[in-house]
């Protein structure tokens, strides 16, 4: 008996002076050799994981470069960690399961294509990592690494179905590749809708475009709410008044809309909103505006400081003031600007950390705008809608105070024009 009889018969004889019969002692004896092997199996892989982890990390230390850091990041070294183990795993079946052809033969099926799938992820990794490293590279940052890399997997994923199709059934490769060849125009006229959607819903899980979850805004289709369900042919968005609307999944990847993960990722939602100012109730301050607006607490500091700096500045150049448009000055809308973003800087529901300022924009017909921007730090959307009231309530209020105006359409014509005609 060679070498390999006797391992796959190792318990088989204990069985039978225990006194089982042959047919169970069959079946008992691979399924205890299996446990065995997977056991082993699962500490081999433990064991190379874990020298293959190590062994990076202290490469990774010692290296100047970032590329070892990349390929860590993006998981290489685990993943190659498996393929010691599924090989012994693949040498040991043989031995396993040697009275039992047709199930050896099944298994090793599955176990080669488990190895395809390995093979693949493995390759993924490793051009994940080229890209992350080419977008260090300055010159690389603007060029479409990432359309390079879709289109080398979808060739791997193809060439992987059918070599998979080659274990399963009798066809073998070239044939396999030969009849799609041949019968691809016929399946491209029949199934075009649906090989658009799964081409997409592969284009759509690559580049992470929507998860379900997802807050989207879809103008074209009148989409606005949380997607609920992605297939192949559709992805279905419950919009805020609960209403379903389904949308063609390769209109993900051929029409533009709006993804809110990216809000709903930072830290804060974004607060972008302005108030117009009339035109002509913008003035210069005078000493006694200065005085008066010092009793408003949160620019008194402010406006000390800078009474002291401009007449600094108008002493050093000589400015004649008897004009009030000569030398440094202030201006009530400037004064108002500045008091709007000492607000927010002082408001507790504000985001501290990001960009925070009140800007003027360009004068329009309606007035000047001074555009608020900052962000909150609650997203949830009836508690950021809270906020913005918060602080536009108290601006509009405000405005008054700094002798400004906000611009409003007049309610009525003007009354001196109307024509009595009751006489």
């Amino acid at each position: 008996m060679d070498y390999k009889k006797e391992i796959s018969c190792f318990f088989f004889d204990y069985f039978i002076d225990w006194g089982l019969s042959e047919t169970f002692s069959k079946y008992l004896n691979a399924f205890v050799l299996g446990v065995i092997v997977l056991v082993l199996v699962f500490l081999a892989d433990m064991l190379v994981r874990k020298v293959l982890r190590n062994l990076a990390a202290y490469i990774s230390k010692s290296s100047k470069t970032n590329f070892d850091d990349l390929l860590i990041k993006n998981r290489v070294p685990r993943r190659l960690a498996h393929i010691l183990p599924l090989y012994l795993l693949i040498g040991a079946l043989p031995f396993v399961l040697d009275d039992f052809l047709e199930l050896q033969h099944v298994f090793s099926v599955i176990l080669n294509l488990i190895g395809i799938i390995l093979a693949l992820r493995i390759i993924r990794a490793l051009l994940h990592t080229l890209r992350d490293y080419f977008k260090t590279i300055p010159g690389l940052r603007d060029k479409p690494i990432d359309s390079y890399i879709q289109v080398f997997m979808i060739f791997a994923w193809v060439f992987t179905i059918f070599y998979a199709i080659s274990l399963i059934t009798p066809v073998s490769l070239g044939q396999a590749l030969g009849t799609f060849g041949a019968a691809s125009a016929i399946i491209l006229l029949i199934f075009k809708d649906t090989i658009l959607g799964f081409v997409a819903s592969i284009q759509v899980a690559i580049n992470d475009m929507v998860r379900i979850g997802d807050w989207i805004t879809f103008e074209k289709y009148g989409a606005d709410g949380d997607v609920v369900e992605i297939n192949l042919a559709t992805v279905k968005v419950q919009n805020f008044d609960m209403t379903i609307t389904t949308i063609p999944t390769y209109a993900l990847i051929s029409d533009s809309f709006k993804n809110w993960r990216g809000m709903t990722d930072s830290p804060g939602r974004r607060i972008k909103r302005s108030l117009y100012i009339k035109q002509d109730s913008i003035k210069f301050l005078t000493d006694e505006d200065i005085q008066r607006f010092k009793r408003i607490g949160l620019i008194t500091d402010y406006l000390t400081n800078m009474e002291e700096k401009l007449a600094r500045i108008n002493e050093r150049d000589d400015s004649d003031k008897s004009i009030q448009i000569n030398g440094s000055n202030l201006t009530n809308v400037g004064l108002f600007r500045k008091y709007m973003e000492t607000y927010i800087q002082n408001h507790s529901a504000i985001h501290k950390e990001m960009l925070l300022m009140c800007r003027q924009l360009a004068p329009t017909p309606q007035g000047i705008p001074l555009e608020v921007y900052c962000f909150s730090k609650d997203k949830k959307w009836e508690n950021y809608e809270y906020i913005i009231a918060d602080l536009f309530d108290h601006f509009l209020a405000a405005v008054p105070y700094f002798d400004l105006e906000l611009f409003e359409y007049p309610s009525s014509p003007n009354r001196d024009n109307f024509i009595d005609v009751s006489q």
